[in-house]
């Protein structure tokens, strides 16, 4: 989904991932042909629920403004994503055809797959296999609420911004995959998103999208735990899951989120069940964690070890070029699979969005 402004200036993309308690921005500088992430910046903003509105959004908007002018970071014009209950992204089977066809018919295929009012959703799509032969063909859809996009907009707008490109958070985050794991792309994988308020559960097959599943379970929610049964702070049991030394025995944290993070390990396992009813046929190959939870010490092993899969932690530069101004950041290995979701936004080329824009620009509800 493209919004009706383009990126015209430099070939520079930001990717702009405004979470539910911090937001992240990726510069990707893309002249020299080979993606380079040049610049990295984070802020923290008064928590919200996930998805859907942000209640107040002018804590939210003013602290993503200081954050560009902090971070001198010049550019205007930003990529966002959408994800959550509000969006629909899913991989449908329907009976080949050509692109002027295919804008005709999938909005009405599309009544099937979108629980929304389709007068109310703005709705895209990409064929998954435009080469191949046979009788059926594999469609990326994507649909979101009109009244979320416009939200997002309006926030952008009141930070002084305003949206290059409204990509889904899902598609987004295998750009940053693929990029920097490309062995994420064989198989069946689960790309593990953290966040304050919520983990997002990705499943790909073969580097195709297959399955989004939102999950009640984030940092935020570790924290008032950890608080009571330790009797710290805020602050210190904030410091704790970061790994600070001092404030927690190492045994004492691991056997903490052995109890807590089951939610997590359990909530993959049942999308691998859904795979199952989805006629995939195979499990979960490899997990990959991303998002500031993460980073948690211990945490991918505790998930790895209950699953019995291999989990590894996501880098946002395990391949992709960047920056001195990047990698000479004092807290960039931390920061790192923060940064995945907002350095797959600022994947996207301009030059790519404006051409994307051009054969399939649609609203949803009835041709």
């Amino acid at each position: 989904m493209t919004a009706a402004l383009a990126l015209r200036r430099r070939e520079v993309t930001v990717g702009l991932d405004i979470g539910s308690g911090f937001t992240k921005a990726a510069v990707v500088d893309h002249a020299g042909g080979t993606p380079r992430l040049v610049r990295i910046a984070v802020t923290p903003h008064p928590p919200h629920p996930p998805g859907g509105e942000v209640p107040d959004p002018g804590p939210v908007a003013d602290a993503i403004a200081a954050m560009f002018e902090r971070e001198r970071i010049s550019a205007r014009s930003v990529v966002i994503g959408l994800g959550g209950r509000d969006v629909v992204s899913k991989r449908i089977e329907v009976d080949r055809m050509d692109e002027n066809e295919a804008r005709r018919v999938l909005p009405w295929e599309a009544e099937q797959h979108v629980p929304f009012d389709m007068e109310s959703v703005r709705m895209d799509f990409v064929v998954a296999d435009p080469d191949a032969d046979g009788r059926r063909m594999s469609v990326l859809l994507a649909a979101a609420r009109l009244e979320w996009i416009e939200s997002r907009i309006a926030l952008l707008r009141r930070a002084g911004l305003r949206p290059a490109v409204i990509d889904v958070d899902a598609y987004a985050l295998h750009n940053a995959f693929e990029a920097n794991h490309p062995d994420a792309m064989d198989g069946v994988v689960a790309l593990v998103d953290i966040g304050t308020m919520t983990t997002t559960v990705n499943v790909t097959e073969d580097g195709l999208p297959v399955l989004t599943r939102d999950l009640g379970f984030g940092t935020g929610t570790l924290l008032p735990d950890l608080e009571r049964d330790h009797g710290l702070t805020a602050d210190r049991a904030a410091s704790a899951l970061r790994g600070e030394a001092g404030i927690l025995p190492p045994s004492d944290l691991s056997d903490f989120l052995a109890d807590r993070t089951a939610p997590v390990a359990d909530g993959i396992a049942r999308t691998a069940k859904l795979l199952e009813r989805e006629d995939i046929g195979l499990g979960i190959a490899r997990v990959y964690l991303c998002g500031g939870g993460a980073s948690i010490p211990g945490l991918s092993e505790i998930i790895g070890d209950r699953l019995g899969v291999e989990t590894r932690i996501a880098n946002a530069i395990e391949r992709l070029q960047a920056g001195s101004d990047v990698v000479d950041e004092p807290s960039f290995g931390d920061m790192s699979p923060m940064l995945m979701l907002a350095v797959g936004l600022a994947l996207r080329r301009p030059a790519a969005a404006r051409r994307a824009r051009r054969p399939r620009e649609r609203k949803g509800g009835r041709p």
